[in-house]
Protein backbone atom coordinates (compact mmCIF):
# COMPACT_ATOMS: atom_id res chain seq x y z
CA UNK A 1 0.00 0.00 0.00
CA UNK A 2 1.23 3.49 -0.80
CA UNK A 3 0.68 6.43 1.37
CA UNK A 4 0.67 10.21 1.71
CA UNK A 5 1.33 11.84 4.64
CA UNK A 6 0.92 15.39 4.86
CA UNK A 7 2.06 17.36 7.94
CA UNK A 8 2.87 20.62 9.93
CA UNK A 9 4.25 21.63 13.54
CA UNK A 10 3.87 24.47 15.54
CA UNK A 11 4.28 27.16 17.00
CA UNK A 12 4.82 28.79 13.82
CA UNK A 13 7.58 31.55 13.54
CA UNK A 14 7.06 33.49 10.38
CA UNK A 15 10.54 35.19 10.76
CA UNK A 16 12.26 31.87 10.38
CA UNK A 17 12.09 28.53 10.67
CA UNK A 18 11.78 26.96 14.23
CA UNK A 19 14.14 24.15 15.40
CA UNK A 20 11.05 21.65 15.70
CA UNK A 21 10.27 22.40 12.08
CA UNK A 22 13.86 21.90 10.93
CA UNK A 23 14.17 18.46 12.67
CA UNK A 24 10.73 17.41 11.91
CA UNK A 25 11.89 18.50 8.01
CA UNK A 26 15.29 16.53 8.47
CA UNK A 27 13.36 13.02 9.68
CA UNK A 28 10.98 13.31 6.14
CA UNK A 29 14.13 13.99 3.77
CA UNK A 30 16.36 11.45 5.17
CA UNK A 31 13.19 8.78 4.97
CA UNK A 32 12.95 6.29 2.18
CA UNK A 33 10.43 8.11 0.96
CA UNK A 34 9.56 10.06 -2.56
CA UNK A 35 7.59 12.67 -3.80
CA UNK A 36 8.82 14.92 -0.78
CA UNK A 37 7.93 18.43 -0.63
CA UNK A 38 8.75 20.52 2.20
CA UNK A 39 7.39 24.26 2.67
CA UNK A 40 6.62 27.07 5.02
CA UNK A 41 2.88 26.18 5.92
CA UNK A 42 3.31 22.65 5.42
CA UNK A 43 4.99 19.46 4.08
CA UNK A 44 3.95 16.02 1.91
CA UNK A 45 5.29 13.44 1.07
CA UNK A 46 4.64 9.56 -0.32
CA UNK A 47 6.25 5.88 0.16
CA UNK A 48 5.19 2.47 0.87
CA UNK A 49 3.30 2.17 3.85
CA UNK A 50 6.07 0.65 6.34
CA UNK A 51 8.33 3.74 5.63
CA UNK A 52 5.69 6.30 5.67
CA UNK A 53 4.54 5.04 9.13
CA UNK A 54 7.86 4.37 10.29
CA UNK A 55 8.84 8.48 9.31
CA UNK A 56 5.84 9.07 11.25
CA UNK A 57 6.82 7.40 14.05
CA UNK A 58 10.45 9.22 14.21
CA UNK A 59 8.36 12.42 13.01
CA UNK A 60 6.46 12.84 16.00
CA UNK A 61 9.32 11.95 18.56
CA UNK A 62 11.53 14.01 16.93
CA UNK A 63 9.72 17.11 16.44
CA UNK A 64 7.96 16.78 20.34
CA UNK A 65 11.33 16.66 21.77
CA UNK A 66 12.47 19.46 19.77
CA UNK A 67 9.67 21.66 21.35
CA UNK A 68 6.85 21.38 19.11
CA UNK A 69 3.74 21.74 20.94
CA UNK A 70 1.57 20.55 17.79
CA UNK A 71 1.68 18.39 14.72
CA UNK A 72 -0.94 18.46 12.44
CA UNK A 73 -0.80 15.28 10.36
CA UNK A 74 -3.31 13.22 7.59
CA UNK A 75 -2.56 10.35 6.31
CA UNK A 76 -3.91 9.23 2.78
CA UNK A 77 -4.10 6.03 1.12
CA UNK A 78 -3.24 6.40 -2.29
CA UNK A 79 -2.41 3.56 -4.26
CA UNK A 80 -1.74 -0.72 -3.84
CA UNK A 81 1.11 -2.50 -3.81
CA UNK A 82 4.18 -1.46 -2.80
CA UNK A 83 5.32 -2.45 0.92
Amino acid sequence: MRLRVEFTTEPFDLDEAPRHALVAREVIEAAELDAVDVGPFGNTAEGGADSVLGAVDALLRQALEAGATRVSLQVNVIGEGGE
